[in-house]
């Protein structure tokens, strides 16, 4: 059954997470006014869920069961579902600035894919079966599940097992008939507070010495022994803050203690050689995801952007400075998006379970431009919106009779646009730039999916420079590709990848690719 918003937002009641906000304990998650914000956010996703006109993008069926699943539960089988995929992100992130659902979706297709991976590597149907066992039953409740991947770490020069305190990581402590139990510390988990469920992922390639720190299942949200450490989800009760005062996102520390996970609900553990093949699988599909996410709020600050010139007595399209920052702003946001659109058209199928994975040096030169590019964007909305929206005084004086009447006769600048709509304008800009809420944005834009240098470094192992190379070697006419020590066995040449214009990684002639929805972007 597919629920709306507000029966999500009921259904958390039926858990009793042990959550810690501000140095309190939270009596009801559902109920604590510093969450509503996230809550919304994750909520909007299932309202877009059953609209009829959202439909196309926002649900799909599931090749697995036939039934019709939210889209953020789906696997995906084509180029056309990471499309719809991406829109579907994008499309509610442009309401919400960021819908936290879409990690959901990232998680279970990496997992899925590993989960036949390892049963290809063992004979066996084990993994998948388990799986699949776990994705209807979520699929079915339509549940959202938060990842819990980044340990806290420790010292990071070194590895888990090598760790003063193993608890810096999270890992499997005690083996017995019912299942696993887990303790650690996860650091960064997103929309904890408000999950139905948390999987828990390894963060990094292990080793065999780290075969205990290699574990991935499931665990509900008020597992005896779990403890979130959370952060108010926006800027809720602000009244300068006229977006995040209605969404935002949580975050939250989770610890482990001697957490009991049962076996149908551990799809591996201590299989330490897989662990890199599922960091990299997630990796993959979360930054791809992140690239309409960001791509939303870039639409968020385009509108913005041109209802602050127009407050401010100027028509973009006439004054060449601010068309020329308007452009940037667009440029920005549609060529990160691009590279989305072509991780999608190029995707594949993955190998062993045959779900589609976005191209990976699209997908990470994506969210390597918008990483970099946030402050830019930031910049660009300050630029075209003036000082005023950090300078303006406090929402109170809007209705303070001794101030009110000489703000709105002085700080009015077109005649046709109302003083509160002007301001209503700037605050809305300063909520999104400039506060911390602002700040916010930019360090998830730029750490979320991982740092910057893990997206070149993934940049730089799948691109097929090799290819160039031989291009180049061919062009010189050298031939040196036939001589030993300088063809293939060269370093700058290993990676190589097959042309791309074909059947095998793009889009199979007649296949859908993307639905048609009106206005999706609008």
């Amino acid at each position: 059954m597919m629920m709306d918003a507000q029966q999500y937002r009921e259904s958390l009641r039926t858990y009793s997470p042990t959550v810690y906000l501000d140095g309190r304990r939270v009596d009801s998650v559902a109920d604590e006014a510093a969450f509503i914000p996230g809550i919304n956010a994750v909520g909007l996703t299932y309202d877009y869920g059953l609209k009829t006109e959202c439909a196309p993008i926002m649900t799909a069926t599931q090749h697995t069961s036939g039934k019709v699943v939210n889209r953020l539960l789906h696997i995906n089988t084509s180029a056309g579902d990471l499309l719809n995929k991406l829109e579907a992100v994008r499309l509610v992130c442009q309401e919400t600035g960021c819908a936290q659902r879409y990690l959901t979706h990232d998680a279970l297709n990496a997992i899925y894919q590993v989960a036949a991976r390892m049963d290809h590597a063992a004979g066996s149907t084990e993994h998948m079966a388990r799986f699949l066992n776990y994705l209807h039953t979520v699929q079915d409740r339509d549940l959202t599940l938060g990842v819990a991947m980044t340990d806290a770490k420790g010292d990071r020069s070194r590895k888990p097992h090598q760790q003063a305190n193993p608890d810096t990581y999270v890992h499997v402590v005690e083996r017995n008939a019912q299942g696993i139990v887990i303790s650690g510390t996860k650091a960064i988990v997103t929309g904890a507070p408000y999950m139905h469920e948390l999987l828990v992922m390894p963060c990094r390639n292990m080793g065999e010495a780290d075969a205990d720190f290699a574990v991935c299942c499931a665990v509900p949200i008020d597992a005896p022994g779990m403890t979130i450490i959370a952060r108010p989800a926006g800027r809720p009760g602000e009244k300068a803050a006229l977006f995040s005062n209605r969404y935002g996102q949580s975050t939250g520390v989770v610890v482990f203690d001697r957490v009991q996970v049962p076996w149908d609900r551990v799809f591996y553990e201590g299989a330490w050689e897989h662990s890199g093949h599922l960091t990299y699988h997630y990796a993959t599909h979360h930054r791809h995801s992140c690239i309409g996410a960001r791509a939303g709020f870039g639409d968020l600050l385009i509108g913005a952007g041109a209802l602050m010139c127009e407050a401010n007595g100027f028509d973009p399209g006439k004054e060449t400075h601010l068309r020329e920052q308007m452009v940037e702003l667009i440029k920005i946001t549609e060529g990160f998006y691009a590279c989305g659109v072509a991780a999608s058209v190029y995707g594949k199928a993955d190998e062993f379970s045959g779900s589609f994975m976005p191209d990976a040096v699209y997908s990470n030169i994506g969210k390597l431009l918008l990483a970099t590019q946030i402050y830019d964007m930031h910049r660009i909305a300050h630029t075209v919106s003036g000082g005023l929206i950090v300078a303006l005084p406090g929402p109170d004086e809007d209705h303070n009779p001794a101030t009110a009447a000489t703000l709105a006769d002085m700080l009015q600048a077109n005649p046709d646009i109302p003083y509160d709509k002007r301001i209503q304008t700037a605050r809305f800009i300063e909520d999104l730039t400039a506060s911390y809420q602002g700040g916010w944005y930019s360090v998830i834009s730029l750490h979320g999916g991982g740092s910057p240098a893990a997206m070149k470094q993934e940049i730089y192992r799948n691109y097929p420079i090799g290819n160039k190379v031989d291009l180049v070697e061919r062009l010189l006419n050298r031939g040196l590709a036939a001589e030993p020590g300088t063809g293939s066995d060269r370093a700058i040449t290993q990676n190589r990848q097959p042309g791309k214009c074909c059947a095998q990684g793009c889009t199979v002639p007649g296949q859908p690719v993307m639905v048609d929805l009106p206005n999706s972007r609008a």
